[in-house]
């Protein structure tokens, strides 16, 4: 089943950007030799993310000047910009400019990814309004070995533990992969967890 899935990069304390907004500190740790990101995103059929989020890959990248680095990293899967600004597009990227209700653009997106998970790549803002609405399944975080005390926090949004459940860890270089279903779908993994747990005899 396609999921609408949150894959971001996070210091220790939950944050995914310094209080400058800054990525240097994530730039220096060490990713290892394999590539999780490029194994998430060949699952991807859609993405979507905030104006913020959006204009820092156009400087990390220079996208307006090298557009080719946006195809190199995303090819055509389409991508929603949530923006209540101008902002310039991507040349020849699949890439659309739009504001407004979270549920109604998530429903085109579940339509465009063809059966493909949907990404929500940030920033925590923007995937906090996903996740009132019930719309967020998994929360796939690259955990690096960084305490920031403060900056931009990973996700705006209270979460318990009935509203997550540990489906996997993972280790690459220097970064702690931990996956997390959310909401409805942790829930229902806990109902599936304690009737199977109920069918196994107890040994004392």
């Amino acid at each position: 089943m396609a999921k609408t899935q949150y894959y971001t990069a996070t210091s220790i304390d939950g944050f995914i950007a310094d209080e400058n907004n800054s990525l240097d500190w994530l730039f220096e740790v060490d990713e290892g030799t394999d590539n999780p990101f490029g194994e998430f995103f060949e699952g991807v059929g859609a993405f979507a993310m905030g104006a913020t989020t959006y204009e820092w890959v156009l400087k990390h990248d220079n996208l307006l000047e090298e557009p080719e680095n946006w195809h190199d990293m995303y090819g055509d899967v389409p991508c929603w910009v949530f923006t209540h600004r101008d902002l310039p597009p991507v040349p020849d990227a699949n890439v659309f400019m739009i504001s407004g209700d979270v549920r109604r653009v998530h429903e085109a997106m579940i339509v465009a990814a063809q059966g493909k998970n949907v990404w929500l790549a940030g920033g925590g803002n923007l995937v906090s309004q996903f996740v009132a609405e019930g719309l967020l399944d998994e929360i796939i975080l690259g955990i690096a070995p960084a305490i920031l005390g403060e900056g931009t926090p990973m996700l705006r949004r209270r979460l318990l533990v009935d509203d997550l459940i540990l489906t996997g860890v993972r280790e690459v270089g220097q970064f702690a992969y931990l996956t997390y279903a959310v909401g409805d779908v942790a829930r229902m993994g806990r109902h599936l967890a304690s009737e199977t747990a109920a069918l196994i005899p107890a040994h004392f």
